[in-house]
């Protein structure tokens, strides 16, 4: 009920850049071994030294993954040997990244999110909320303050990333041990995949908009029962779902590409359309005049479901910003970059809803969906140019958001199979599986059942990694630990995982099963409480996991590491 339009239907040395090994791409090399050779006059002197001979590739080939583990160097002073990751730990896609590959200012993070913001699902946030009974400034606050919320998770999370230069499977080792990390990993990709197909069939349906209509009107575009979709609608689908993969071909980097430059497009397409629908309706009085039906109660027992659900909007991209923020210059500019997602989302938000409004002057009834304004709007080169719009903002958010994720937990199962380009893929093939045409014919069910249940699995690991990392570890990671199956290594913990946090896990998740089976119609009625619990899922689950695993490591002696850890790039302010 929180959305029925929210559905689619809804600096040390740094090396000549040429001599680092690419990410994604390039050959693989050796690093050479660290040998101290005079005294230091300070430990964080003397890291710096090693770490900056560590960091000169020798010019020999590396062997196969299969063959030979990918070397790297400890970042400690008094650590003079080559760490040998082990194979099933690392490769190129997991290892740290070096300052030469540290590019992402804070305008580039700033962008990534523009990209991420601008897009068909978030142009229904506030709307949905003003046709549920809020007034249009109550939607708008609920979308902000929820985005303030995630905004913290955010940069919490996005500091390991920048000050280690590891990925969100790798800061897992350390709270779900070196073979637990897999779940939490695996559970973030399986939503991420959901999410692709969610927005590719949004992009297909944009496609099917552009075909002429004597082809809208055959027998194609009639459904299949067997399929639940027609033909015709399909095909837009895997056409869109094609194109897509040619912009994750390129990995990491062509990400970055085409969020930086898409950005500017982006804001200039949204500043068109809503200066085109402030002019038609003569202003936003219709807007300005949308006051709330809602009594003080009836406010707030809509407004914590609704800031759930608008959490969950991002709750998935609040645990694997590390996969982005390795690649920042500084901690400043991943905070800055950053702190922009409010301000993104109410501006984004407003407009949705100023659009949205204003069709109810303009043409009689409120359209909610952009691509059926586009098809009520008319003109051959308007409608070109505005769907290529909406097609760029799909793919800016569906590669960064819906990609990443699930590409790097697939390597981080086994490295020596995949790699960034072969979990990309197969995160592709996932999201046809998922049918996001059945998931997107209701709107309950996709905020209720999609949104909100989610929230209650991605909720539990973000309050363990977080615990895990600040109150527990204090922020010192020992990064040669992370890629060693030693038993005796420090998240090795009971033969590679941590069952502490395994149970905080699954203690944040029963409480709010009742909610989601009663919403998915196994029970038909359930005690209060746990209805409750689920409208404010995300909450529940994140502070009493990561208040349960602080507890437990508190009881099992594991507090923090017994040393002070330098970071592996410490000129990160």
């Amino acid at each position: 009920m929180v959305s029925k339009c929210l559905s689619f239907h809804l600096h040390l040395h740094q090396p000549n850049r040429d001599s680092i090994p690419a990410i994604f791409s390039k050959p693989k090399r050796h690093f050479q071994t660290i040998t101290p050779t005079k005294l230091i006059s300070t430990p964080e002197q003397g890291a710096r030294r090693s770490f900056k001979k560590a960091c000169q590739p020798t010019t020999t080939p590396m062997a196969s993954p299969s063959s030979q583990p990918p070397q790297f160097t400890s970042q400690f002073a008094d650590d003079a040997l080559v760490v040998d990751p082990d194979p099933t730990l690392a490769n190129d896609d997991l290892r740290p990244t070096t300052s030469a590959e540290r590019t992402f200012s804070g305008w580039e993070m700033a962008s990534l999110w523009i990209g991420l913001v601008v897009g068909v699902p978030t142009y229904y946030l506030a709307g949905s909320l003003v046709d549920l009974g809020m007034a249009w400034w109550q939607g708008i606050a609920t979308v902000v303050v929820a985005n303030v919320v995630t905004m913290v998770a955010l940069v919490l999370t996005g500091h390991a990333g920048t000050r280690y230069g590891v990925p969100f499977p790798v800061l897992a080792r350390s709270s779900f041990g070196i073979r637990g990390a897999h779940i939490p990993t695996l559970l973030r990709a399986l939503v991420g995949c959901g999410w692709y197909g969610i927005e590719t069939w949004i992009g297909g349906e944009a496609i099917f908009l552009l075909l002429p209509r004597i082809i809208k009107e055959s027998s194609l575009s009639q459904p299949l029962t067997w399929l639940g979709t027609s033909p015709l609608e399909f095909a837009c689908f895997i056409a869109f779902w094609l194109a897509q993969l040619g912009f994750v071909w390129n990995g990491i980097d062509g990400i970055r590409e085409v969020e930086k430059y898409s950005a500017p497009i982006l804001m200039a397409l949204t500043s068109c359309l809503l200066i085109w629908s402030y002019v038609k309706a003569g202003g936003f009085g219709h807007m300005l005049s949308l006051s709330s039906r809602l009594t003080s109660s009836q406010f707030w027992s809509l407004f914590f479901p609704s800031l759930t659900a608008n959490i969950s909007f991002w709750a998935t991209l609040a645990l694997n910003i590390p996969d982005f923020t390795r690649y920042a210059k500084s901690q400043r500019d991943q905070v800055i970059g950053q702190a922009g997602l409010p301000v993104f989302m109410g501006l984004f938000t407003f407009v949705g809803l100023a659009v949205t409004s204003s069709t109810k002057v303009i043409f009689g009834e409120v359209i909610s969906s952009p691509i059926q304004l586009l098809g009520q709007i008319g003109g051959f080169w308007t409608m070109i140019v505005a769907i290529l719009g909406i097609s760029l903002a799909i793919i800016t958010t569906n590669i960064a958001a819906n990609v990443v994720a699930p590409a790097n937990a697939l390597v981080n199962l086994s490295p020596s199979r995949f790699t960034f380009r072969r979990g990309a893929v197969l995160t592709a093939l996932l999201g046809i599986a998922f049918q996001p045409w059945r998931l997107l014919k209701s709107s309950e069910s996709f905020v209720y059942t999609w949104l909100v249940g989610y929230s209650a699995l991605l909720g539990p690991i973000g309050g363990i990694v977080l615990t895990d990392y600040y109150l527990i570890k204090g922020m010192d990671l020992k990064i040669k630990e992370l890629y060693s199956l030693n038993p005796k290594g420090e998240y090795y913990y009971s033969n590679g995982y941590n069952f502490a946090a395994f149970l905080a896990l699954v203690i944040g998740i029963l409480p709010v099963i009742p909610g989601f089976l009663q919403n998915v119609g196994v029970l038909r009625s359930i005690p209060r409480v746990f209805t409750e619990i689920y409208n404010n899922a995300w909450f529940f689950s994140f502070f009493s996991a990561g208040a349960i695993y602080w507890i437990l490591s508190l009881l099992s002696g594991r507090n923090r590491n017994q040393e002070s850890i330098e970071p592996l790039l410490p000129n990160t302010p």
